[in-house]
């Protein structure tokens, strides 16, 4: 009753803000065009789309990336594969990704219908989804509902469910908790996940394990950064990655601090939204730091001239404006911060940096990447600090790990790419 009382209600507030969401769009799209384009995909209106797909809802980039193995262990089983995303990060790491696959009409990359129950019997009359999988935690309550009423078995993947959001969703009606017992099931990262997300009513858990672990790491970027690593050999480098609007003073703080001490530090410093790029780089010069930016160092081959490292002894700061290019600038580093920490929205992704052998610390509020942060810290090859003085203190005191005992973490991990694909034929043939 409560539920029903609740998407009725959902229901008649989509109708009636609509407009809002467009205008929401239009203004998003004056920092980044493509929030404005292919806006009937946002009302079910699609091209040609592979026909009988395992359908992934990876709203953003990260999901994109946590979901490239599984897609991929998919497609080489015979499936086919369409993507829907909300930001334009998310479409167009999908579209880099898998461009051949998308040139073969083997796997489709669109926006995710608005969450309205009518355009989404849309987007399902579209392609005809076997299954689905909605990355993460992402729970949208005329999706979940559209899918059980279209016989579209929808599973929570690569799940997870942080302590800060099963507190925030115990609390009065309940209502998310209350969605997601309307999914088919869900594919979670660990025991403790299985165990949580069973006490809220979900069906049919398997524990898969946390697909990060199987990213595949781009060849050019490393051999970039291999071939760039000789003109820095002697400085000590620090990747600050995804560094979240917010934070930026805790880390300049930090940085200064060990300058100080290790006046011959490089920080590569990589905001999380291209938007902050331009603002980021006139912060670091306002705070007096020495800055050059990727965009004027290096083509887009990663490749730098004579004429553009010239004077770059004497940069402290190598602000990291590209997209798609993170694991060049973790392969760059000696340490690496996970950026976000230092925020109470939570800390991002520590697995790309351990996949690199890099030893990585955030901040205090681990709350969204508990799985992997619990098993990593306990393994000793991650670590958070409270401050930007504690920050300073790791970064430039020794090594808390070692490669041996990150590659013995990372090689404990992996495999939950084809655990979920086994997981997923299981479900299709009941």
């Amino acid at each position: 009753m409560i539920l029903a009382a609740f998407l009725f209600v959902y229901r008649v507030l989509w109708l009636l803000l609509t407009p809002l969401v467009l205008i929401y769009l239009w203004h998003r799209a004056r920092r980044d065009a493509d929030y404005s384009k292919h806006l009937g995909e946002r009302f079910g209106r699609y091209p040609a789309l592979p026909q009988n797909p395992i359908w992934f809802h990876a709203v953003s980039l990260g999901e994109v990336r946590s979901a490239v193995p599984l897609a991929r262990d998919l497609l080489a089983a015979g499936e086919t594969v369409v993507f829907t995303h909300f930001t334009p990060a998310g479409r167009r790491e999908a579209h880099k990704v898998f461009a051949d696959e998308i040139a073969a009409g083997r796997v489709a990359s669109v926006w995710v219908p608005l969450d309205m129950a009518w355009v989404f019997k849309r987007f399902f009359r579209a392609c005809q989804p076997k299954l689905g999988l909605t990355m993460e935690i992402e729970i949208w309550p005329a999706m979940v509902m559209a899918a059980r009423s279209q016989a579209v078995p929808l599973f929570m993947c690569n799940a997870q469910y942080p302590t800060k959001s099963i507190a925030r969703d115990s609390t009065k009606l309940r209502i998310r908790q209350r969605i997601m017992g309307q999914v088919a099931g869900a594919f979670v990262k660990s025991q403790l996940q299985a165990d949580r997300f069973a006490a809220v009513g979900v069906p049919n858990i398997h524990i898969t394990g946390e697909l990060r672990f199987d990213q595949p790491i781009p060849p050019a970027l490393l051999s970039a950064a291999q071939a760039f690593s000789h003109t820095i050999a002697s400085r000590p480098v620090v990747t600050i990655a995804s560094a979240v609007e917010g934070e930026d003073q805790t880390y300049f703080a930090a940085m200064k601090a060990i300058l100080a001490q290790a006046p011959d530090t490089l920080f590569i410093y990589v905001p999380r939204a291209p938007e902050r790029f331009d603002t980021v780089a006139e912060m670091l010069r306002e705070a007096r730091f020495t800055v050059k930016q990727r965009s004027a160092v290096f083509d887009e081959t990663l490749t730098a001239t004579a004429e553009t490292m010239a004077d770059f002894d004497g940069v402290q700061v190598l602000l990291g404006d590209s997209m798609g290019e993170m694991y060049f600038y973790l392969a760059l580093a000696d340490k690496v911060v996970a950026g976000g920490g230092f925020l109470t929205s939570g800390a991002h992704n520590i697995i790309e940096p351990l996949a690199l052998e890099k030893p990585v610390v955030t901040g205090p509020y681990t709350h969204t990447i508990e799985n992997p942060f619990v098993e990593a810290e306990a393994a000793g090859v991650a670590v958070s600090v409270a401050d930007s003085t504690a920050l300073a203190q790791v970064l430039s005191g020794p090594d808390w790990t070692t490669s041996e005992d990150i590659t013995a973490f990372m090689e404990a991990n992996a495999g939950a790419s084809a655990r979920t694909v086994e997981a997923i034929k299981a479900a299709l043939s009941r």
